[in-house]
Order: C-alpha cells, then structure tokens, then sequence
C-alpha cells in the first residue's frame, strides 16, 4: 500500500532539502533519495562559496535573497553558515572587464597583490573584487535544513531510487526502493538525473546538461592569509582559495557528462598543480583530497524552477548549475510559494508574486510555458 502526502521531493541534496525544510509544518511531504546518504553527489563537492557577482542576473538576485535570508537565521544560530569571504577575479584587461558584473569593482593590480601575496605579478594585468562574498559552511546548511524539515514533520527516505511514476487521477504515484508513494505534486530535484526522471514519468525532458567540476585539497609550503579571497582566473581555467593550513584548487572545467558519481580524470589535477605553481607562490607540495561534482545546467543557464505545463503537478527543481547552495534559500521560498499556493500553468499566467520570482519570470516561469 502507498503512503500519502500532499508533496514527494524526489532527490536530497540542496535543492531538495531546502525545499523540504521551507515546506515542512505547511503541508505533508516525504523527501526520497536513491542514494545511502543525503547529498553524496553535487552538494558534497561544493566550492563552499556564495558569489553574487557570479552568474546571469536571475542567479545573482536569487542569491542575494538567499544571502539575506541565510543571514537571517544566523542570528538565531550558535556557529553562523556564512563568513565573510571576498572574490577575486584576475586576468587580462579585457577578460576581467567582460566577467565583472554590478556586485564587483575593479581594483588596482598592487591592491590585487596586497590581498593575495601569494600571485606573482605578472601573473595577470587586472582584477575586480566582490566583497559582498561569503564562505559557506555547507554541511551546516545541510544539516540545518535536514533537521528543521523533520522537526516539521517531513518523512526522509535513503537508499530509494524511483523506479516508477505514474499520472493519476488524483495525483501521482511512485515506487521507490521498497516503498510506493501518492502525491498531489510530484517535486524534481534529481540534479543530474532530472531529465532521467522526467523521461520514467512520462514528461518530456527539458534538456538539461550535467558538467563536470573538478577539485582538490593540497598541501602547501606557504598557506594563504585567513584574510585572502577567493580567486578565480576571469578566462574560467582555474580558482583557488584558503581551506585552513590546505588550499582548495580547481581547473574549473565544463566538460559535459552523463548522469554518474563523476571521479577526477587522471592527470587533470596535475596539470593545474603545475600551472598554479607557475603562477605563485604556494609551493604545492601533495594532494590531500580529489573529487568531481555535476554541475547540470539548462541551455540558458538559468533554474529551472516551476509546474510543468504538460504534466499537472510535476514540478521542476533542477538545472542549478553551479549555482545550487548561492540560490538554494531563495529558490526554495519561491519553490514553497508555488506549490503551497496550488500554483500550476493557470495560475502562472497572472505573473510573478515577488521579486525573486521576477528573476525568474523574464526567462522562465511555467515550463514550457
């Protein structure tokens, strides 16, 4: 027989426990996840970074919201999520100009240096600073939201892949793992497997693109100031920041992939070791930790977040990108809003609600709407 709630999350990592943790007490909902452990793929491989000066405008207003609310919760926390953390964007003249949105400022090349002793100077000609940036403490996020979505009465089911799903005529139906579930909305946030799920639930696909990132924690011969930022090269090649006494480091790849537990290519982590020592200081010395991550984008780089149009009560939360914890709060709240509201195509057309829905709305609002 098969347990009833009002909303199934399908998926437990960012995307998905946010949204669980805004939904909780609100309604009924169930959270399932294919695999052991919540958030094992992209939201355990994060940067741990939130960058409003990073990505199209629809992601850098979520991620203001998110910022604010994030920082709102901090105060009632015993060890804040954020810390402040600025961004450093450094290459040539015309790159930095061409990368450098409204939330970052160009700095002089002998600021640059001062803030990251570590660059040999003509490693680069120009560099702008967000220094509205923070470090995320993501596995307190994570944490946090697990936990308030079960003190709100939200059932969380591991080791659960969907092998099922099903349009209804009073809703949806799901097998996963050993259970079966009935939902009016079914929610997903399979990350890279989003599209695979639309396809077993008979919706078309919406054309979403995992693509690998790739990152290491190395040993140094000399640690960065607790004060430096993060860095990042403005073509996209690399970036660089303090993990304690370690320095995390990535090539920054975007090379497409299929829906998998992504493993470092051999030699990738390498070449960028040689290349950062070429570029600085650091002295890496050993590679403590490797690990790739599936960042899946829509072709316009923007959430996909809202009812399907096709499909009542299927609703989309994929297509973060590299942007899932920086956008998580505020998509989440948007993402509440909707399905609380009893929002689908209909009730689309009267238009967006609130700002972080504005952000949304210029580019996509209903799928394929």
């Amino acid at each position: 027989m098969s347990a009833n709630y009002d909303v199934v999350i399908v998926g437990g990592g960012i995307a998905g426990l946010s949204l669980a943790s805004a939904l909780a007490g609100k309604c009924s909902v169930a959270l399932v996840e294919a695999e052991q452990t919540l958030a094992y793929h992209t939201s355990a491989r994060s940067a741990r970074q939130l960058i409003p000066s990073y990505g199209p405008p629809a992601v850098q207003e979520l991620t203001l919201r998110t910022l604010d609310l994030i920082a709102a919760q901090d105060a009632n926390r015993p060890e804040p999520v954020l810390s402040p953390r600025s961004f450093m964007l450094i290459g040539d003249d015309a790159a930095v100009r061409e990368q450098a949105s409204g939330h970052m400022r160009p700095i002089t090349h002998a600021e640059a240096l001062e803030l990251c002793p570590v660059l040999l100077p003509d490693s680069f000609s120009a560099a702008g600073l967000d220094t509205g940036s923070f470090a995320c403490n993501a596995p307190l996020l994570l944490e946090d939201h697990r936990r308030l979505a079960e003190a709100g009465g939200v059932d969380i089911i591991t080791g659960a892949r969907v092998h099922s799903a099903q349009r209804l005529g009073f809703g949806w139906e799901l097998g996963a793992g050993q259970e079966g579930f009935q939902a009016a909305v079914v929610v997903n946030a399979a990350g890279a497997w989003a599209d695979e799920l639309a396809v077993l639930s008979g919706v078309e696909k919406v054309q979403l693109q995992p693509y690998r990132r790739t990152a290491a924690i190395v040993d140094v011969e000399h640690p960065l100031p607790e004060s430096s930022p993060m860095v990042a090269a403005a073509d996209d090649s690399f970036y660089f920041r303090r993990d304690g006494e370690q320095v995390l480091i990535s090539p920054s790849e975007h090379e497409p992939s299929g829906p998998e537990d992504a493993q470092p290519h051999p030699g990738d982590i390498e070449a960028l070791i040689a290349r950062l020592n070429a570029l600085t200081t650091l002295g890496i010395r050993g590679v403590r930790q490797a690990w790739t991550g599936l960042r899946t984008e829509a072709a316009d780089g923007v959430p996909v977040v809202g009812f399907d149009a096709e499909a009542p009560g299927f609703f989309w939360l994929a297509g973060q990108g590299g942007y899932g914890f920086q956008t998580s709060s505020g998509i989440a709240e948007l993402a509440a809003g909707l399905i609380l509201a009893g929002q689908g195509a209909a009730a689309a057309a009267a238009g967006p609600a609130s700002r972080t829905a504005e952000a949304l709305a210029a580019t996509r609002w209903s799928i394929r709407r």
